[in-house]
C-alpha cells in the first residue's frame, strides 16, 4: 500500500475545496485533492448550482419565446419536455469539467478519485479506487465534502414518482402535476421551472412565508409572481405521510389536506457529508445535520484541520463555499488574503430572480436604526421595455442623515447581477459608501444598472 505526503490534502472537489486547493498551490505547497466522484466539480456542477440555473434558463427562454407577440408570426407557442429541455442544460457541465480538471493540472495538484476516510489525524486513506488503496499523509486537511438533500426515513425515496433535489435531475418524463414540498431557496427555484413548462405546482410551505429571511416586499413579490404563474403555495402546511402509488402520489397533510399528484419533490433541508469520513479516528464530531464546528480561521475542533463550503452550514451557497476555501488555505499558508466570509449577497434562481445583500428593512427596524427607501421599479426602465422583461425593481436602503447604504434588494431580470454594483459601493470605507455615488456617476443608457440612479433620486426626494 503506497504512501504519500503532502502539504495540504483537500478532501472534496467542488467550489470550496478548489477555491482551497487553487490557492494552496499557488502559494508553493504540495497539495492533492480526493474526489469521490469520477470528474471534478462536486454536487454543485453535477447536482445544483449547474445543472439547475441552465435549466432555468432554458426554460425561460421557452416562456420567453411562449409570451413575445413577435414570435407569433413564426408559429404557436411550444413546449418541451423536461427531459428535452435537461439535455439541452447538460451540456454546460462538460464544459465546467473540462474547465476545472484543467486548473489542477495547471496548478500541478495531485487528484486522486476515491471515498476519503481518516486513519488517524495525519492520515487518510483513499478507499475504493481503481488502483490499490493509497494513503495520504497530510500536514494541514481541509475538508469540504459538502452536503446532499436530507431525506426522511418515513419517505420511500426508492419509489419511481418521489424525488429528491438530486434525483430530479433524473426525471424521465413530465409530470402533469407537482408536489413540491419545502419552499426554500431550492424548493421555490424547483416552483419556477416546472410551472414555466407548464407544469400545475403544489408548493408546500412549512412556515408561514416564503423566504422569510428576504426583505419583506421581496418575499411578498415572489409569492404574487409564483402563484400568477400557476404555483399553489400552501402555506403552514406539514406532511403527514407521503404514499408512493402506480400512477401518482398521495401526500396527506397534518390539516386533514390530501394531494394526488403524478410526482413529489422533497426540498425541505440538507446534511453534511461527514458519515463516512472516519471522523470518530481524529475527535471531530459533527452536529445532528452532519456539519462541522469550525472557529473564525475556518479550523476545526483539531487544529490542522479545517472545514468549508456547505459541511459547515450558513451560508451554503457556491460563491460563499469558493471564497471560504480560498481562506483557511490563506490561513495555513499565513498569506495577506485571508478574511471570514461573513457578508454574502443572496442570490435566488426563481422566475423572476431574486438578490440582495446588507440588511432588510425589518431589521433596520428593529435596530432602531434611521433608514430611507429609494426604489426604481424595473417598467419604466427603457432597457426592460426593450427587452420585454418589466416585471421587478431595485431597493436602496439608505441613512437618513450619513447617506450609508444599508441594504440592497433586487427583484426581476438579472437582479444577480445588479446587485453587485450597490455591494462594491456598501463595502467602501467612511463617507466614500454614500447615496450620492449614483447621482454623481453617469450610467451607461439604457440599461438595468441605471436602476440606481433612478432609485437614488427617489430616495433623495423623500428626506429634502
Amino acid at each position: 500500500m503506497a504512501e504519500y505526503h503532502y502539504d495540504v490534502v483537500v478532501i472534496g472537489a467542488g467550489p470550496a475545496g478548489e477555491g482551497a486547493a487553487m490557492n494552496a498551490a499557488k502559494n508553493g505547497k504540495r497539495v492533492a485533492i480526493i474526489e469521490n466522484k469520477e470528474m471534478v466539480g462536486g454536487n454543485c456542477t453535477h447536482l445544483g448550482t449547474i445543472p439547475s440555473k441552465a435549466l432555468r434558463h432554458a426554460v425561460k427562454q421557452i416562456i420567453t419565446f411562449n409570451t413575445n407577440s413577435m414570435f407569433r408570426d413564426i408559429g404557436e407557442p411550444r413546449w418541451f419536455s423536461f427531459p428535452r429541455v435537461l439535455k439541452n442544460a447538460e451540456r454546460v457541465i462538460s464544459k465546467q469539467v473540462k474547465l476545472r480538471t484543467q486548473f489542477y493540472a495547471r496548478n500541478r495538484v495531485d487528484l486522486y478519485t476515491g471515498t476519503a476516510y481518516f486513519l488517524d489525524p495525519h492520515r487518510i486513506e483513499i478507499r475504493g479506487s481503481q488502483t490499490s488503496n493509497e494513503i495520504l499523509n497530510a500536514k494541514n486537511v481541509v475538508i469540504a465534502t459538502g452536503s446532499r438533500p436530507y431525506l426522511p426515513s418515513n419517505i420511500n425515496f426508492r419509489h419511481t414518482r418521489i424525488y429528491n433535489s438530486d434525483t430530479i435531475l433524473k426525471l424521465s418524463h413530465t409530470p402533469r402535476t407537482l408536489a413540491i414540498y419545502g419552499a426554500g431557496v431550492i424548493g421555490s427555484e424547483y416552483a419556477s421551472i416546472f410551472a414555466g413548462l407548464g407544469v400545475k405546482v403544489d408548493l408546500i410551505n412549512p412556515g408561514d412565508r416564503l423566504l422569510s429571511f428576504l426583505d419583506d416586499e421581496i418575499s411578498d413579490a415572489l409569492s404574487y409572481h409564483l402563484r400568477n404563474n400557476g404555483v399553489l403555495v400552501r402555506h403552514n402546511e406539514e406532511y403527514e405521510s407521503v404514499e408512493g402509488e402506480e400512477n401518482g402520489v398521495v401526500v396527506t397533510l397534518k390539516s386533514g389536506k390530501k394531494l394526488k399528484v403524478d410526482a413529489f419533490l422533497w426540498c425541505n433541508g440538507r446534511s453534511g457529508n461527514t458519515d463516512n469520513l472516519g471522523l470518530e479516528n481524529v475527535g471531530l464530531e459533527p452536529n445532528s445535520r452532519g456539519q462541522l464546528t469550525i472557529d473564525k480561521q475556518y479550523r476545526t475542533e483539531v487544529e490542522h484541520i479545517y472545514a468549508v463550503g456547505d459541511v459547515i452550514g450558513w451560508p451554503a451557497l457556491a460563491s460563499a463555499a469558493y471564497d471560504q476555501g480560498r481562506a483557511a488555505s490563506s490561513e495555513l499558508v499565513g498569506d495577506s488574503f485571508y478574511r471570514y466570509v461573513d457578508d454574502v449577497p443572496t442570490g435566488i434562481y426563481t422566475i423572476p430572480e431574486i438578490s440582495s445583500v446588507g440588511k432588510t428593512e425589518r431589521q433596520l427596524t428593529d435596530e432602531k436604526v434611521p433608514y430611507e427607501v429609494g426604489q426604481s421599479f424595473f417598467k419604466d426602465l427603457a432597457r426592460a421595455q426593450i427587452t420585454g422583461e418589466p416585471v421587478g425593481m431595485l431597493k436602496v436602503l439608505f441613512h437618513r442623515d450619513t447617506k450609508a447604504i444599508l441594504g440592497i434588494h433586487c427583484f426581476g431580470d438579472q437582479a444577480a447581477e445588479i446587485v453587485h454594483i450597490g455591494q462594491a459601493i456598501m463595502s467602501q470605507e467612511g463617507e466614500a459608501n454614500t447615496l450620492d455615488y449614483f447621482i454623481n456617476t453617469t450610467f451607461n443608457y439604457p440599461t438595468m444598472a441605471e436602476a440606481y440612479r433612478v432609485a437614488a433620486l427617489n430616495g433623495l426626494n423623500r428626506i429634502f
